[in-house]
């Protein structure tokens, strides 16, 4: 790879930049990004470590792979503008709703492309990223950008037809573990935590369970039971979440997410 180009810079593409930088395959000189307020830009470029430019026609022409990182409405008048620059080059996509098919019939022939659904714990390295299966880079182009997304977190591959459940999970998921988050530490200040001891106990909580069947696999039934002594203080709690609906709310925020609104 020669250029590595952003359109856009937000809070997530500034994530993967410092990410794909950290991890030593790509270099600042090899990286660069275009977004509308320029002043800004210039502030990130020399906070992160990466070339800024004028326009994004300019970050099309210099690019030999292109992270399309702006918002999902503002991607039509992107394309109108630098579609013609494109055949040729890679365009990675991390635009909600922008998929394999959206892009193939909206680009002109000879653009490779890759759509990628990121979340925002990708800010501290944490991330999880969903790569459609369906794409048109080379393989090894493939192989380059999935190590340089490893640098920011994890990858999952999944069919077309699953990435909205997956980013539906992956994307809107964070929200409710925060709100999770709060509402433990709400009952630990209840009962006389500080605020910030309370937090810091639940989120180191939640990241320790997580790592736990992350790395062995185990089902999440099975770590549970690990926990819950026969007649014990855990089990009281987990049948207080029962009893309130736990498990049901979440899955009904998800039913809430990809079952169409009456108003749509």
């Amino acid at each position: 790879m020669n250029t590595l180009g952003f359109i856009g810079m937000g809070q997530m593409a500034q994530a993967l930049a410092r990410g794909f930088l950290a991890s030593g395959r790509i270099g600042r000189n090899e990286m660069a990004a275009y977004a509308p307020h320029q002043d800004k830009l210039r502030q990130n470029a020399e906070r992160i470590g990466f070339r800024p430019v004028s326009s994004p026609e300019e970050l099309a022409r210099i690019s030999d792979m292109v992270v399309m990182a702006c918002k999902p409405y503002q991607i039509r008048d992107v394309l109108m503008n630098i579609g013609p620059l494109l055949p040729g080059k890679a365009l990675i996509s991390i635009a909600a709703g922008w998929d394999f098919a959206a892009y193939e019939a909206s680009l002109p022939e000879g653009v490779r492309l890759q759509f990628v659904m990121p979340n925002t714990p990708a800010m501290v390295g944490e991330g999880v990223f969903l790569f459609e299966e369906t794409n048109s880079l080379r393989p090894d182009e493939r192989k380059e950008i999935m190590e340089l997304f490893g640098a920011a977190g994890g990858i999952v591959e999944l069919p077309s037809r699953l990435m909205g459940i997956g980013g539906a999970v992956t994307g809107c998921g964070p929200a409710f573990v925060d709100l999770m988050i709060e509402a433990y530490g709400d009952a630990a200040v209840r009962y006389g935590l500080p605020r910030n001891t309370a937090y810091e106990l639940v989120s180191r909580m939640i990241l320790g369970s997580a790592r736990l069947q992350l790395e062995t696999g185990a089902h999440p039934g099975v770590l549970k039971d690990q926990v819950t002594s026969p007649a014990g203080t855990t089990i009281r709690g987990v049948a207080a979440l029962e009893e309130n609906g736990f498990r049901h709310a979440c899955i009904a925020s998800i039913d809430a997410i990809m079952k169409p609104s009456e108003k749509e």
